[in-house]
């Protein structure tokens, strides 16, 4: 059977919010049942943006990441909560509202804080995938409201198999956040994850006081990671996606300088002899 997915691409993130918006829009004052009821005005994020500064000063970057509920194939939440909260045949991980109410500790046994507590309702709730959407006829787009509301593209939607999907994964790099803590699969997936987890090695290169723009610079270390790249108009270089470690830098196949890396780092200008 096919399962609904959401990719986000880290990359094409701007904190718009335009998402956690049309969240706020299609459920506050609005009950889906049997989904989900109500859902606050304030506190509740069913669609989270976490943010991460990268760098220093002035080469840095900012990544955004949009975190709604994972619907984990093993979720974490089932396995505490089993008579209140399942998975349903397409992926959609659902409380059920009415075995869940009272039972606050389900606000607590997601690792991502996906699960938000309602006192009013006196209920947990959590992102739904938009389910009603989905399960209704009336609608003419059968997207979830964030996926449907993002500008840039961040967010995107599929209807697929399994087995499809896992190709995708694999054609695409797609990755899940986080898996430690609820598996490596899921119902959301992120293109350009490196952006948010690892880090970077920035710098620039001067000669005789200016940009030496087109200069061959490499970076070794840390295993077997091997990267090059010239430098732009500006004589910088990036390499990004590394692990923390130790490191290498060539400049036209010359030794530059070693550096061991815990965040990314931006080595400042370098002045080249000769």
């Amino acid at each position: 059977m096919k399962h609904y997915y959401i990719v986000c691409d880290v990359s094409l993130c701007h904190d718009c919010n335009n998402c956690f918006i049309a969240c706020k829009d299609e459920h506050v004052d609005n009950e889906w049942l049997p989904h989900t009821n109500t859902q606050p005005r304030h506190g509740h994020r069913w669609m989270n943006i976490l943010r991460k500064e990268r760098g220093q000063y002035p080469r840095i970057d900012v990544a955004y990441l949009p975190m709604p509920c994972r619907h984990c194939d093993d979720a974490p939440c089932i396995k505490a909560n089993q008579s209140c909260i399942y998975r349903r045949d397409d992926g959609i991980v659902q409380i059920d509202i009415e075995k869940a109410r009272g039972n606050k500790t389900l606000a607590s046994s997601c690792p991502y804080g996906a699960i938000h507590w309602n006192e009013d309702a006196d209920v947990a709730q959590k992102c739904t995938m938009c389910a009603h959407i989905l399960d209704g006829d009336s609608w003419d787009r059968k997207l979830p409201r964030c996926v449907h509301s993002c500008p840039t593209n961040a967010l995107e939607f599929h209807h697929l198999e399994p087995s499809e999907m896992d190709k995708k994964i694999a054609d695409e790099a797609l990755e899940a956040y986080a898996p430690e803590l609820g598996g490596n699969k899921a119902g959301v997936y992120y293109r350009n994850l490196h952006r948010f987890e690892k880090h970077f090695i920035s710098g620039g290169l001067l000669k005789n006081d200016e940009c030496l723009e087109g200069a061959a610079v490499s970076l070794s270390g840390c295993g077997d990671v091997a990267m090059s790249q010239t430098t732009d108009c500006f004589g910088d270089f990036k390499f990004d996606g590394l692990e923390r470690g130790d490191y290498a830098v060539f400049v036209d196949g010359k030794h530059l300088l070693s550096v061991t890396i815990e965040e990314s780092i931006n080595l400042g200008s370098i002045s080249i002899e000769g």
